[in-house]
């Protein structure tokens, strides 16, 4: 579904992606961890084109998106991306925001938008609040709309970028749910994220980074319990020992 060949991506003097490949199966969940400033969030916003690579190819689904002559709008509505902040319009209902991204994208009538809103809400147990703003949502709530929206579009993967980073431990547990559901549905989805827990149960492949490259690629029964590279073992040493506590 997702190709990656030999990425590189700088901003100024600071080397952010230095060659990387990454394969993604259909069907597939991949998650991919590493520490701060390891490249992870820059590799999703550059398979998307949200940031444009240097050098290196992208394919997506057979379609080349690194190709100039590539309609980028299209590719984005089958890979989109949830972020860590939601990017909800804060002055539409849930309802109306997952309408609004039928309308511009998918040209949908008003009651196709409807019955796709109210589908894809209730998927991710959100169909209660179809009629509340954003900010009468808790920030789990939120991002279960972001979630939503995505899903309208009947994407082929969805690229997820630390979608629980701002959320406290209960929060993130109803995300979290939604993405398990999701995996089990045979969702395509490339994760950055440091739930390793949701990686150790749901992944089929954890990616660790590091300095822009990929440093190790295996099984998580392999990753966590017995990693072929020191940087990952002492990564994962000093990140679950700081768990924790």
């Amino acid at each position: 579904m997702i190709t990656v060949r030999d990425l590189h991506k700088s901003f100024g003097e600071t080397h952010v992606l230095n060659g990387v490949d990454l394969d993604v199966e259909k069907g597939e969940v991949v998650v991919v961890i590493g520490p701060s400033g390891s490249g992870k969030s820059t590799l999703l916003r550059c398979i998307t084109m949200l940031v444009k690579p240097d050098k290196g190819k992208v394919e997506v689904d057979g379609t080349v998106i690194t190709d100039p002559k590539v309609n980028l709008d299209s590719v984005r509505r089958n890979i989109p991306t949830v972020f860590q902040s939601f990017n909800l319009f804060m002055h539409l209902k849930a309802k109306d925001n997952i309408s609004l991204a039928l309308e511009v994208v998918l040209h949908m009538d008003k009651k196709e938008r409807e019955e796709r809103a109210h589908e894809v809400l209730k998927k991710v147990g959100m169909l209660d609040k179809m009629d509340a703003y954003p900010g009468e949502l808790s920030g789990g709530q939120q991002q279960r709309v972001a979630i939503a929206r995505a899903l309208a579009l009947h994407p082929k993967a969805i690229l997820f970028d630390e979608p629980t980073s701002a959320l406290d431990p209960e929060l993130t547990g109803e995300v979290l749910g939604v993405m398990r559901s999701l995996a089990s549905d045979g969702m395509t989805m490339l994760v950055v994220s440091h739930e390793i827990e949701f990686a150790r149960e749901v992944a089929d492949r954890v990616v660790f980074m590091e300095r822009g490259k990929i440093v190790e690629d295996g099984k998580p029964e392999m990753m966590f319990t017995d990693p072929r590279e020191d940087r990952t073992k002492q990564f994962l040493k000093r990140f679950l020992a700081m768990s924790k506590r």
